[in-house]
C-alpha cells in the first residue's frame, strides 16, 4: 500500500487533491457531489480522482452507480499512517480540507 499510495499523493500530479478526498472520507463518507462542493473542485476533477482512488483499493463505492457514497477501503484505514507519513514528505499536511488546486 506504501507504493501505491507514493504513487497516488506523493509523486503524482493531483496528488493533493487525492490526498484532500481521502481526509475528507475519513471523516465523513460522502457522494461525489458532496465532495466537489466541500472541497470546491469541479465534479469532474473529483470523479477523475475518484476513479483512481477506487481502482488503487484507496476508496469504494456504494450505492446503484448514480450517488453512490465513497467510503475509505479497510486496507486504506489500516494505511492512515502511511498517508500522513508521505503528506507530511510532500508538504501538505494539514491540507485536508483547503479550496485551491484544481488539478
Amino acid at each position: 500500500m506504501r507504493k501505491v499510495l507514493w504513487w497516488l499523493i506523493g509523486g503524482a500530479r493531483g496528488g493533493r487533491n487525492r490526498f484532500r478526498i481521502i481526509k475528507t472520507l475519513e471523516r465523513e463518507p460522502m457522494n461525489a457531489n458532496q465532495l466537489a462542493s466541500t472541497l470546491d473542485l469541479n465534479y469532474k476533477t473529483i470523479r477523475h480522482h475518484l476513479d483512481l482512488l477506487v481502482e488503487n483499493d484507496v476508496v469504494e463505492a456504494v450505492g446503484d452507480g448514480y450517488g453512490d457514497m465513497y467510503f475509505l477501503t479497510e486496507r486504506m484505514e489500516s494505511n492512515l499512517g502511511v498517508l500522513e507519513s508521505i503528506a507530511e514528505s510532500a508538504d501538505f499536511e494539514g491540507d485536508g480540507l483547503k479550496g485551491g488546486d484544481h488539478e
